[in-house]
């Protein structure tokens, strides 16, 4: 792809930051109705992690009727895209809005990435129409199926987030607004065990039960919970137990998820979890093999200067918030967060408590009530990024932050 011809920024935030965040302010007002529009369009038409094939191309669509410049099947995805929002020579800055835009199986989007992504595409939108006052480069991501295999991280594997100072992206909560997310390493896999059918009645001896080695996988990982630290996860469910009860099993498949708050001690939970499932088999006489799903996801790496900006931000919006949470889900963005400062706010959508992945989030996508929550996310996006521009020693901040963490660095 060939992407226009840099452009000099004419103007910069030193000149006059207030009349720069007023024409981001009116950029917003200007392009809403078609991120609100958006944002209904996906929630009336999920599509699965991986084949958002209607909602990449809305987002391809919408970028390219602005004026931008837009690489499709980005790093390879059929579902992912980047669009050049503002190109400029000798940028102060290279900045990732991220955006998800994938619905989760029978619910649709509980997730609210439809809210999401619409958010993030009005940021893009207004930045660009601002963008000859701008002295940064900034690109908008379209990163697909974030929900089961981690896409993001194909983008980190591939070193795309290398050039990139300050990545971010928002994403729905309830009723609280939080400017920082604790994330969990996470490993997903799927264990087969193969066993010997026989008659549970007439002789069930004849049989080696394929079912008893799941169940005992089970047991021994709920034996194991005393001997790891606190912030380790372990939940499992049967995918596959039998076809008839006078059966001995000879065939059982199980998905085992593990977390913990860091990739390095998981490790090490695996291989004890690995133990568990290897000492089923044996017990039961059985054979198995066990399939990774997806990636591996990354914990989150804070940066407590970007995490000051966004507090920042939003105390200048009147947004409340809270300091500290103890939520501990986990996403593809905590491996781009060890590639280069990432953050992933949380934004509140509604005034009662409910849980993520739910119907309610489902209702508020499809509601009126969309169209506020979207906005109020493009602008702490999009204030924030300015707010970078108009003082670059925060920006050095967050770069010196993330510096002083590369020993820890992984996936890069």
């Amino acid at each position: 792809m060939q992407l226009k011809k840099k452009k000099e920024a004419k103007h910069t935030m030193a000149i006059n930051p207030t009349y720069i965040k007023e024409l981001f302010e009116e950029a917003v007002l200007k392009y809403q109705n078609v991120c609100h529009q958006l944002n209904y369009f996906l929630a009336e038409n999920p599509e699965l992690s991986g084949e958002e094939f209607k909602a990449c191309q809305k987002f391809v669509d919408i970028c390219r009727e602005r004026g931008m410049e837009v690489e499709e099947e980005f790093c390879g995805l059929p579902t992912a895209f980047r669009a050049n929002v503002n190109n400029v020579e000798n940028p102060q800055a290279h900045i990732a809005i991220l955006a998800e835009y994938d619905a989760l199986p029978d619910l649709g989007h509980g997730c609210g990435h439809s809210m999401s992504g619409s958010m993030s595409l009005l940021t893009a939108l207004a930045l660009h129409s601002i963008s000859e006052k701008l002295n940064v480069n900034i690109d908008l991501i379209g990163t697909p199926d974030e929900e089961l295999h981690g896409e993001k991280i194909t983008m980190v594997n591939q070193g795309v987030f290398k050039k990139y100072d300050f990545a971010m992206m928002v994403h729905l909560n309830s009723n609280t607004t939080m400017p920082k997310v604790k994330f969990l390493a996470l490993s997903a896999y799927r264990v087969r065990f193969y066993g010997k059918p026989a008659h549970a009645a007439a002789s069930p001896w004849e049989g080696k039960n394929a079912l008893s080695a799941a169940q005992l996988t089970f047991h021994a990982i709920d034996q194991l919970r005393q001997r790891v630290k606190p912030d380790t996860r372990m939940s499992y469910y049967i995918v596959h137990g039998g076809k008839a009860s006078n059966i001995i099993p000879d065939y059982a498949e199980i998905q085992v998820e593990l977390r913990h708050s860091n990739r390095a001690y998981l490790d090490t939970v695996i291989e004890k979890v690995e133990n568990c499932i290897k000492g089923a088999a044996i017990a039961t006489e059985t054979s198995f093999d066990i399939e990774m799903i997806g990636y591996p996801y990354s914990d989150m790496l804070q940066n407590e200067p970007g995490i000051e900006v966004i507090k920042s931000v939003m105390e200048e919006m009147d947004l409340p918030f809270i300091e500290e949470d103890d939520s501990m889900g986990s996403s593809d963005i905590g491996n781009v967060s060890y590639q280069c400062p990432a953050f992933h706010p949380m934004l509140a959508c509604s005034n009662d408590y409910f849980t993520l992945h739910s119907q309610e989030m489902v209702d508020v996508c499809l509601s009126e009530k969309s169209k506020e929550v979207i906005n109020q996310g493009a602008r702490l996006i999009g204030n924030t990024i300015l707010s970078l521009i108009e003082k670059p020693e925060l920006l050095e901040k967050i770069k010196e932050d993330f510096g002083s963490k590369s020993t820890l660095l992984v996936n890069s």
